[in-house]
């Protein structure tokens, strides 16, 4: 599939000069850094070197004082305290940790985790009646709960308190409920918006250790569990997400709860320094595989699991549900790009919607996102639950897809979501007329190099330039994700020595060893997925490359490795980097 390579702007030439020279680095880490919104010394020391001492202020927080009160007057009063979150990784981890710090110091706790086929996403009237129904009288909703003004409404007339811990876009009514923290209120002046569900569950619990004078190491601990909700969530891994997901790596590498020990082991990665990539990849699906295969409770179950044998024989029910998730989601995408290639109207349209009443609801999303791997463009993924068609839809980089669905409302029962990724319902009966209205809209407001997958990058560099001091600076932008991703750079006019090969079970990657200027030097690079370029490039013709630096480990030994996101043949005429050298710095 071709891509378009999108070069970011490099920034003020003057602060890159600046920054390269008080830090010690070649001119192109500093270009990065500014890239990155960094401007000065001190700003680069904060990046480089998160502090928990960086945190807010939790009261900061609109309705936070409120929140804590009215913990504190639970515990008081001997009430029962219900933690309620959504079914996906970060309100089980969210349940997780206000669950696990409260059960060490009360023992009227319990929590609940919506069925995602009975309830649906969200706060239900089911959990509503089972917290009056088994005496809560304070439910501490995670991860949801902005937009349920009708159902708090019913917990107010059933006794029940709420205090919601949200962090999705809030309606124009915010909910009746006793505290309503989501930093993304208008009149919330809490200096970061971009926490997750997890994350303002975090802060609750720093707030409440504030006022009752609790150790912060007491609240730390659980760090591991923010990362994973950060990683797993896709929010932007800057300012306070950079130091959580920063110190909460730190303990998943460190010293790991017993749930998350468990899913490391059963995942073959205990051996590796852990990753945001790692979560995203290998964890994540593990945790979010309960919800959407069998329970999110079981999600819960194990991330409290308080003995290894527990934790290890949950963390392999969880693992069974993955691998049965893996088969179902790999049949229905083989099914729907069936579908597609049968019909060749479906495959020169603008948008993708696909309808079958048998298709797995828990996997649809992920269909919807393999389906985007090979026809880059909006699509939709339904299959029916009761008398409703119920979905999922993804969309492609700089393209509105939730604007795009609003659009077509009045069709629909309900939907929620974002610019990228939404969840939505309709009668079955008004499917056709969604997918041609949906069609109609998307193609009207989409440009075609939208249709076109984007690699943004970085900078221009030499494979000569790449060291292992370079590395290690480098390594020091971690952890990766979005609003700070694994850098990409471009280089021009490399050939492979002749050693490249194919690679993979049905040889669909290639192995290469590249060289540039320096013709005696040869760099090891892996093409996932690019085996398509193997002739040309052993023919001995030149390309240009952009890619990442990655670390491989093998048989022990750990060396440089270029790890190849596309390849071209045409040639750039760019400005190659010739930096002088820098002094030592505290990076090095």
């Amino acid at each position: 599939m071709e891509k378009r390579w999108v070069y970011k702007d490099k920034g003020n030439p003057d602060t890159i000069n600046h920054l390269a020279e008080v830090l010690g680095v070649e001119r192109v880490l500093a270009t990065l850094l500014v890239q990155r919104g960094i401007s000065t010394y001190d700003e680069a020391k904060k990046f480089f070197r998160p502090s928990l001492e960086d945190l807010y202020d939790p009261y900061l927080m609109k309705d936070m004082q409120a929140a804590v009160e009215r913990i504190e007057r639970a515990i008081r009063g001997n009430e029962r305290i219900l933690v309620y979150g959504d079914y996906d990784v970060d309100g089980t981890t969210a349940v997780a940790l206000i669950y696990s710090f409260f059960q060490k110091k009360y023992s009227k706790i319990g929590y609940y985790i919506p069925d995602r086929y009975t309830e649906g996403y969200g706060i239900s009237l089911k959990g509503i009646d089972y917290a009056a129904e088994n005496g809560y009288s304070l439910i501490i909703a995670l991860d949801c709960g902005i937009k349920a003004n009708e159902k708090i409404a019913y917990a107010n007339l059933r006794k029940i308190d709420f205090i919601i811990c949200d962090h999705h876009l809030p309606g124009e009514l915010i909910p009746q409920a006793v505290a309503v923290l989501d930093p993304k209120r208008l009149d919330c002046k809490y200096p970061f918006k971009e926490l997750s569900g997890c994350g303002v569950g975090f802060k609750l619990l720093q707030a409440y250790c504030q006022k009752n004078n609790i150790p912060m190491e007491e609240l730390y601990q659980y760090l591991d569990l923010v990362a994973v909700s950060i990683a797993s969530d896709i929010v932007p891994v800057i300012d306070e997400n950079r130091v959580l997901s920063f110190f909460g790596l730190l303990k998943l590498n460190e010293n790991p709860s017993r749930g998350l020990r468990s899913i490391i082991k059963i995942a073959g990665i205990e051996k590796q320094q852990i990753a945001i990539d790692d979560i995203v990849f290998r964890i994540g699906p593990r945790i979010n595989a309960a919800g959407r295969m069998e329970s999110g409770k079981s999600a819960v179950d194990l991330l409290c699991a308080g003995d290894d044998l527990v934790a290890f024989e949950m963390g392999s029910v969880i693992n069974s549900c993955n691998n049965d998730r893996k088969n179902v989601d790999r049949t229905i995408t083989h099914e729907a790009l069936r579908m597609i290639a049968s019909d060749p109207k479906a495959q020169h349209r603008n948008t993708t919607v696909l309808f079958n009443p048998s298709w797995h609801k828990g996997v649809v999303g992920i269909v919807a996102s393999r389906l985007i791997e090979t026809y880059y463009r909006p699509t939709v993924v339904l299959t029916q639950s009761g008398d409703v068609a119920t979905g999922s839809a993804r969309s492609v980089t700089g393209f509105d897809l939730y604007q795009a669905i609003e659009s077509c409302s009045d069709l629909l029962d309900s939907f929620g979501g974002h610019m990228y990724a939404a969840g939505l319902t309709m009668n079955v009966s008004k499917v056709q007329q969604f997918m041609d209205r949906f069609e109609d809209i998307v193609s009207k407001t989409i440009t075609p190099e939208l249709l076109i997958p984007q690699i943004d990058i970085d900078a221009m560099l030499s494979l000569d330039d790449i060291n292992d001091k370079f590395f290690r600076i480098l390594k020091q932008f971690q952890p990766f994700g979005p609003g700070n991703m694994s850098p990409v750079f471009v280089t021009e006019n490399v050939t492979d020595n002749g050693e490249g090969r194919l690679v993979g079970p049905d040889k669909e990657h290639i192995k290469l060893s590249l060289v540039h200027t320096d013709k005696t030097k040869s760099y090891p690079a892996i093409a996932f997925q690019l085996a398509e370029h193997y002739r040309t490039i052993h023919e001995g013709k030149p390309f240009d490359v952009c890619y990442t630096i990655t670390e491989n480990i093998f048989r022990g030994e750990t060396t440089l490795q270029i790890r190849v996101k596309d390849i071209k043949f045409e040639m750039y005429q760019t400005d190659k980097f010739d930096e002088p050298k820098k002094k030592e710095s505290y990076l090095l």
